[in-house]
């Protein structure tokens, strides 16, 4: 089985940690220590981003990481070729995100099969309408993989019921409007979109940007089935210069934001 799939019908998983690397960044082999390092300290899944020129949703801090990575060479089959080697000590759900572009030049179908023969569990592509996705979603099913489709706190009641249909097993749920970036200021409409969501989703969904710290993570669990973390992570890399201290101030963060929410 999947193993998003089998994790979310987990009835004793808890809230989700899913924390977002940059994939080669700083290096690819230090953006896998990086994953592993999270693993070690409580990440439930992992978000890997595969870089693009010309991101929608990201902001300054994974702008940067992105940018360093393709300065370095970054490739999609890079990629794919670093989840093969964390499958041969990681177990938990990877999910890649990044835009389509990408993927349209590799070849959506060819990209999918190679993502399933990784060890790839599920992706996230922005820039990928649900309206739009029927075919990106048949070859997702068709490889066992997982759509993660994203809602936004300005999506119609009636787009977030399709989003919630169209998303394989989990929801991704963007807390604020904007771009991804740390310490967003969330306020008490961000707590009843979120509380909202929990009614009306069928699905388990996850919450991101903005978030940076353990308050902040249980705020979005107090209704969310868990939280995603992604430029603080950045800016703890970019601030200890990669190597070893890196995935040490790494895994210390996300240990403080597992304790929180669990």
């Amino acid at each position: 089985m999947n193993r998003i799939r089998r994790l979310v019908r987990n009835p004793d998983r808890g809230k989700l940690l899913v924390p977002f690397f940059t994939a080669g960044y700083p290096t690819l082999h230090q953006s896998l220590d990086l994953v592993k390092a999270a693993v070690d300290n409580g990440a439930d899944m992992v978000e890997l981003g595969m870089p693009f020129s010309d991101p929608l949703a990201d902001g300054p801090s994974i702008q940067y990481s992105s940018h360093e990575a393709l300065q370095q060479g970054i490739s999609l089959k890079k990629i794919l070729a670093g989840v093969g080697e964390l499958r041969r000590s990681v177990d938990v759900p990877l999910i890649l995100m990044g835009y389509y572009n990408p993927i349209h030049a590799f070849g959506p179908e060819r990209f999918l099969r190679a993502c399933a023969r990784a060890g790839v569990d599920g992706l996230i592509i922005p820039d990928l309408a649900v309206d739009e996705a029927g075919e990106y979603r048949d070859s997702i099913a068709a490889n066992d993989l997982s759509a993660l489709f994203l809602i936004a706190p300005t999506s119609s009641p009636e787009r977030i019921t399709m989003i919630d249909k169209a998303s394989t097993d989990l929801v991704y749920a963007v807390t604020v409007t904007g771009v991804t970036g740390a310490g967003k200021v969330f306020t008490a409409d961000t707590d009843t979109y979120l509380k909202y969501l929990k009614k009306v989703l069928i699905k388990p969904f996850v919450a991101g940007f903005g978030v940076s710290s353990p308050e902040t993570a249980v705020r979005m669990c107090r209704h969310a089935d868990g939280v995603v973390i992604g430029s603080a992570l950045v800016e703890i890399v970019r601030e200890s210069s990669g190597g070893r201290k890196a995935a040490a101030d790494v895994g210390n963060f996300l240990s403080g934001i597992a304790r929180a929410i669990k």
